[in-house]
């Protein structure tokens, strides 16, 4: 029997980083680590007249080319209103660390997924490598969802999948050295391919497209408004990093905007913070 063809490509893109050198609860599980991962970069340590992401969210329902910069852990909830076909919310946690410098050679994360936070379980993985191709572009690739538990996770098989983001060299964010305009464009299987039982019953197809996307505009300083296609349905939101001292960062917005899958929009948040180690250590 042939390989997964995603897996094919998510092998392919490994090796060239190291030669170089959905269901509701899934919107979350990527979100938050990715979130924590795009926070974790440092932009003092790349070249200075480089334009990179600002600081506030800017993939809340999709994943991004940015990883992270450093060893850092992270950590984050998030929650839906209404769950897809039920008139009751969903909630997840996630917890994990990354290490590795993006620009010099990769950056590898792991995040562990709780989706049932009352009692600690329905446990999953992801892990994701990043690397910076050239000035304002940055390449990922990863597998979300990895180990859930077949007999209670919604979306038991794991997601593969490759994203590239580029911030616009020539919009000059409030922060300094940050571009305005940021935008991502992937592609994926799993969960940004085939869609929920529920779907299919409601005669909404089997497939969704399996390109995903993403742009991010500030509005204000550490406030960006976000628009998002996750390969099933369109959805838009506001990343808000509220305290310039603080890593902490939020986001609020709405998902399945079309009758392209779903029946009907919902509300989305999610909050989280990345913890440096090497701060850590240097201060001891």
């Amino acid at each position: 029997m042939n390989p997964n063809p995603a897996l094919k490509i998510f092998l392919l893109v490994i090796l060239m980083l190291f030669i170089k050198a959905g269901y509701c609860q899934n919107q979350f599980e990527t979100a938050i680590k990715m979130k924590m991962d795009s926070l974790a970069k440092e932009p003092e340590k790349f070249i200075r007249d480089e334009l990179l992401p600002n600081d506030a969210m800017q993939n809340l329902m999709t994943p991004s080319g940015w990883g992270g910069y450093g060893s850092y852990v992270f950590g984050g909830i998030g929650g839906t209103y209404p769950a897809v076909y039920t008139h009751k919310p969903d909630m997840i946690g996630s917890v994990g660390f990354c290490v590795g410098n993006s620009v010099k050679f990769v950056n590898i994360a792991v995040g562990l997924n709780i989706t049932k936070l009352r009692s600690l379980s329905d446990l999953s993985a992801n892990f994701t490598i990043s690397r910076k191709l050239f000035k304002g572009t940055s390449i990922s690739a990863g597998a979300l969802q990895v180990f859930a538990p077949a007999g209670l996770s919604d979306a038991p098989d794991a997601t593969f999948f490759l994203a590239i983001s580029h911030s616009v060299q020539g919009l000059r964010s409030k922060s300094p050295g940050s571009s305005r305009l940021t935008y991502t464009i992937g592609i994926g299987n799993g969960r940004f391919l085939y869609k929920s039982p529920y779907d299919i019953i409601n005669g909404k197809g089997k497939y969704g497209t399996a390109v995903f996307g993403a742009i991010s505009y500030e509005l204000f300083k550490r406030v960006n408004l976000n628009a998002e296609w996750t390969g099933m349905n369109l959805g838009g939101s506001l990343g808000i990093r509220p305290f310039k001292s603080s890593a902490l960062s939020f986001g609020i917005g709405v998902s399945d905007l079309t009758r392209y899958s779903s029946d009907k929009p919902s509300m989305l948040f999610s909050m989280g913070y990345p913890l440096s180690l090497n701060r850590r250590i240097n201060r001891l």
